[in-house]
């Protein structure tokens, strides 16, 4: 029998790095490590109850059936509204689609508007999936290094040098996944003017972190900030990270017509429609009482701080501060080119963190997974006491460094 011969395409791409590092903490607590695992990148709230309810009541119903294609219309409605309601964004039913995920909607829009070749631009540190998918479409991800000098956002001038005749997308994610990085109007602005230069080129907004902001952080979306983007913009949003609904798969956008209804025929083709459950539970959280999103927020702001604080006592890290997500995405060359107890010479982030895994039981993800080094993600969807711990593990891990 002929040995297994897989697609030239995915060649370049493998499991991400933040499921490997998970995989291998989770192993290592079954083996009876205390290992603390901070690389989830997942509420750690339950789902809100109102939307249980809307789902038992879906199942007692009988909605258990094929939907629509790209959502029902009651789902839609409840998206049109939101669009409106949060962000000033009028758009019709037939420009909004409901995929299993976020990251489906990002899979559907690049099948469905990239050639071989095409360039998507992709501010970095990025999300890792972002650029295997565009791959995997056959396009290329032009990764444009975003410093934390300058808080992890792209510039005018940095975008300007990035674009090419090929250039077809360019991504943002605000707040941002791995860096909680956000755009204030005044950020996203010379962007906007910037683009409106060149016609051909589409905007991908990832807003999935909308509603995770703090200390009176002003959320906005490109296509608010210039609204002659509109329809070459592609506003994508879900209720995964708002409402703790990671594992329900809904993700949805508004855009062009044109744009949405290609993303339909690759979806017709892959997954067809979403669970009928999961988008009646979808419904009641996007109409229902908003405030339980704010107090959460809240709760996320006072880890966030805990985290911040106690990253920056330790001699040899440089954390920012985030305006939002969950995460924060702190500087460690300060620690590099030292000798662990055993010998171990810490050469890159990648080192630092396994060393922090093996050695202290601290499972954080390299910022080289995000394609931007010397740095590493935390993400504080956890609870304070597991944080405060995780915090003097890696000061005692530390400290236990030789030059």
């Amino acid at each position: 029998m002929s040995e297994f011969r897989k697609a030239s395409r995915i060649d370049a791409i493998g499991v991400s790095q933040i499921l490997q590092i998970g995989a291998k903490a989770a192993q290592m607590k079954r083996d009876g490590r205390p290992v603390i695992i901070l690389g989830a990148g997942e509420p750690d709230f339950d789902t809100p109850d109102n939307v249980k309810d809307a789902a038992i009541a879906a199942i007692n119903g009988g909605d258990t059936k094929y939907t629509a294609l790209d959502g029902t219309p009651e789902l839609k409605r409840a998206i049109q509204a939101k669009f409106k309601r949060d962000n000033d964004l009028d758009f019709d039913l037939s420009e909004i689609t409901v995929a299993s995920g976020a990251k489906q909607i990002l899979f559907n829009a690049f099948m469905a508007s990239l050639e071989p070749g095409d360039e998507v631009i992709i501010p970095t540190p990025y999300w890792v999936s972002y650029s295997d998918i565009v791959a995997v479409a056959g396009g290329v991800p032009v990764l444009v290094p975003c410093s934390d000098e300058n808080g992890f956002r792209l510039t005018a001038d940095a975008l300007r040098a990035a674009v090419t005749d090929r250039t077809r997308w360019v991504l943002f994610n605000s707040p941002s996944n791995p860096s909680g990085a956000a755009y204030r109007r005044e950020d996203y602005q010379p962007l906007c003017d910037l683009l409106l230069e060149h016609p051909d080129i589409w905007i991908m907004a990832d807003d999935m972190y909308e509603h995770i902001v703090y200390n009176s952080f002003e959320f906005i979306t490109p296509a608010q900030v210039e609204p002659r983007l509109k329809d070459r913009t592609l506003t994508i949003n879900g209720v995964s990270k708002a409402y703790a609904m990671t594992g329900w798969r809904i993700g949805y956008a508004g855009g062009p017509q044109s744009l949405i209804k290609a993303m339909a025929v690759i979806q017709s083709q892959s997954t067809s429609c979403p669970s009928s459950v999961s988008q009646a539970a979808a419904v009641a959280a996007l109409t229902g009482t908003q405030e339980i999103i704010k107090v959460r927020a809240l709760d996320f702001q006072a880890r966030r701080d805990l985290v911040v604080a106690g990253l920056n006592a330790i001699e040899g890290i440089n954390c920012p501060t985030p305006e939002g997500a969950f995460y924060t995405f702190a500087n460690c060359a300060g620690v590099l080119n030292q000798r662990t107890p055993s010998g171990r010479l810490l050469e890159s982030d990648a080192d630092f963190c396994d060393y922090l895994l093996e050695d202290h039981d601290v499972a954080v993800v390299p910022g080289s997974a995000f394609g931007l080094s010397p740095f590493f993600r935390i993400s504080y969807a956890t609870s304070t006491e597991e944080l405060q711990t995780a915090i003097t593990r890696i000061s005692d891990a530390i400290s236990q460094l030789a030059s």
